[in-house]
């Protein structure tokens, strides 16, 4: 008998918002996190523009100890960090006592890259021989699993405390990784979520593939444009998005707050055949990842009435609408509210799934549908499959009731999670 999973605590630190009520206000208000990053016109990238967490020492604090922050520059264990931590304080859970971890409680925390400053750092100290100081914390910054190793000190969790990393799908994924582990009953609890690092050593690689939008650097705001006929690429962005899966008994047991119910969902890949490569996504994987999702839930096409795209405002877009409305089987004015969030905090690439979850969540807290920003102009091809006003430009008041989440990554690789709002 499979456990009904629920979502009792949800953190964010992004671009447009840190802290949940910050994020949340933003993502209703339509208040976008992009702006200029002067660093990058020092490198001379064509878009010098991003979505980055601005964080202080003041912000920090309350997350980390003086000897932690010793030497850290990892932004991305810092955005994890963060994130986890108000999740699981959010969700109104304790952390475990010195002496004995939390054996009902897990971690799983996903990552693209991380650590490359100090990846930088070391390679430069390596080259100039100076080997002796790197310092004591580098290997922890610069290895994949670190963010999930710190939550896991920090929480004092005992279930599985691991990392996952399937490109821009990492967080859909690691919700779907999560829920299936409570699911069949080997936790009662588990942090997941994704973040990643922020910078130009990042974000080189896709300025290098000019694909980033490099006519906005006066008007960052403006620049990410999902859905639309005039988008020129996707921002860059960063930070990091946490939720509480908890089994729904755990959850009534302590009579927590329930933000929604995971229903179930899909991974797969179109393994870069037929129209999917590295860097494009098979259609048929598509729909089968959104088709199977939707059968694995229990639920019928008709149930859906709101779906957070992938959409990062390239020449993909209409692709992907084409995609939902095939698997679906539904059409114009039948196709459900649709939206992006990159058009508010960019392309988070790692982190881009659990920061959406998070956000697509919200609505059904807010009883709302966050608006699409920069869509005025809709691609006409979209607007052949379904009709302009599932693609609401401003957040509009409507009450979610199952919403489909799917996020489509490098490596011909998707997930699909469903979630309801939460009824006794």
């Amino acid at each position: 008998m499979r456990k009904r999973v629920v979502i009792t605590g949800m953190g964010v630190c992004a671009p447009n918002g840190i802290g949940r009520t910050n994020f949340a206000d933003a993502m209703a208000q339509g208040k976008s996190g992009i702006q200029f990053q002067p660093q990058l016109k020092e490198f001379e990238f064509g878009c010098q523009i991003a979505g980055k967490p601005e964080l202080t020492d003041e912000i920090l604090a309350p997350y980390f100890t003086p000897l932690q922050l010793r030497g850290l520059s990892a932004t991305g264990i810092m955005y994890g960090v963060m994130a986890g931590t108000d999740a699981w304080n959010d969700a109104g859970l304790p952390k475990a006592g010195q002496e004995k971890p939390d054996w009902d409680s897990g971690i799983l925390f996903g990552s693209g890259t991380l650590g490359v400053d100090k990846f930088y750092e070391a390679i430069h100290l390596v080259d100039a021989k100076k080997v002796r100081r790197l310092g004591s914390t580098t290997v922890i910054q610069t290895m994949a699993s670190g963010v999930s190793a710190y939550l896991g000190g920090i929480l004092g969790c005992g279930n599985q405390v691991t990392t996952n990393s399937s490109a821009c799908t990492t967080g859909t994924e690691g919700v779907l990784m999560g829920y299936e582990r409570i699911a069949n009953g080997q936790a009662e609890r588990m942090l997941v979520g994704s973040c990643s690092d922020s910078g130009p050593y990042v974000w080189s690689g896709f300025d290098a593939m000019r694909i980033l939008p490099r006519n906005y650097n006066d008007n960052p705001e403006a620049a990410s444009r999902p859905m639309s006929a005039s988008a020129a690429g996707f921002v860059p962005g960063s930070g990091a998005g946490a939720l509480v899966l908890e089994s729904l008994e755990s959850a009534r047991a302590r009579n927590a707050k329930i933000y929604a119910e995971v229903l179930g969902g899909a991974i797969n890949s179109g393994g870069q055949r037929g129209d999917g490569t590295m860097t494009a996504p098979n259609s048929e994987a598509v729909q089968r990842c959104i088709s199977q999702a939707v059968r694995q839930s229990g639920i019928e096409n008709s149930d859906i009435d709101v779906i957070n795209g992938h959409l990062t405002a390239t020449s993909k877009d209409a692709l992907e609408i084409e995609n939902w409305s095939t698997a679906l089987k539904r059409s114009g004015t039948d196709f459900p509210y649709i939206n992006s969030f990159k058009s508010l905090f960019g392309h988070c690439l790692s982190a881009a799934g659990s920061i959406e979850c998070v956000a697509a969540v919200l609505q059904f807290e807010k009883s709302q549908v966050f608006g699409n920003i920069n869509c005025e102009d809709v691609h006409p091809t979209i607007t052949e499959i379904i009709d302009a006003d599932c693609i609401p430009q401003k957040t509009i008041t409507h009450k979610p009731h199952i919403l489909a989440k799917a996020s489509f990554g490098f490596g011909d690789v998707n997930a699909c999670v469903i979630f309801k709002r939460y009824m006794d």
